[in-house]
């Protein structure tokens, strides 16, 4: 595990932990309890436990589980605002959504600055090199509850088709079985060995500004 710099600060803790419990309830009144199944969430969630309780594996596996897929909903929900409303992929396409309340989708604004978060919340506390199975771990039974308790109208982590709607071009359990392979080696893997490779660049430029001091 890459060596932690030291616990974040107080008011962090306090103003992450108070937008979170503004976000909730009005999530679970806006958007159904399922919701907060999709891996963002569970991200923003989970992190208020890493930041308190000190947890590297925790914060480390947040950061490989989100760290490139909210940049992707960045471009995109940027490219939506350049293309009047409409999206690249359709990540964001709920943004510019009128019929869904203003609050709510200024609430999901925090999608632009998780992965930054997630970044310095490791950098403070150290990166565990664990989290890439553990992530993966956590995803495959995320996964598997999305697949069997949720609605494939939902979708959610995109578990019955790439985009917006379920996918009918191949059976079900074997689309599933095709995600469950791609979060861990597309998307976690080589989040995973870049996190690694940044936070040693990080620690290295800090410790070099130190000794020219």
């Amino acid at each position: 595990m890459c060596r932690p710099v030291g616990d974040t600060p107080l008011w962090f803790k306090l103003a992450y932990t108070g937008f979170v419990a503004v976000l909730v309830p009005f999530y679970a009144a806006g958007y159904g309890m399922a919701n907060f199944l999709w891996f963002s969430n569970i991200a923003l969630l989970s992190t208020v436990a890493a930041i308190w309780l000190r947890l590297p594996l925790l914060a480390s596996m947040q950061l490989v589980s989100v760290g490139v897929l909210e940049l992707i909903w960045t471009v995109d929900v940027l490219a939506g605002l350049v293309r009047g409303g409409e999206s690249l992929i359709g990540l964001t396409d709920y943004m510019f959504d009128a019929q869904i309340d203003l609050h709510l989708r200024l609430l999901s604004l925090y999608h632009l600055f998780i992965p930054w978060v997630q970044l310095w919340l490791v950098w403070r506390l150290g990166y565990d090199g664990r989290a890439w199975w553990a992530q993966t771990l956590l995803a495959w039974a995320v996964l598997l509850l999305c697949f069997f308790a949720t609605d494939p109208e939902h979708n959610i982590n995109w578990t019955f088709g790439p985009g917006g709607a379920a996918q009918d071009a191949i059976p079900a359990w074997l689309y599933l079985l095709l995600l469950m392979a791609a979060y861990p080696l597309v998307v976690y893997l080589p989040t995973h060995l870049l996190a690694q490779r940044l936070i040693r660049w990080l620690r290295r430029r800090a410790s070099d500004d130190d000794r020219t001091r």
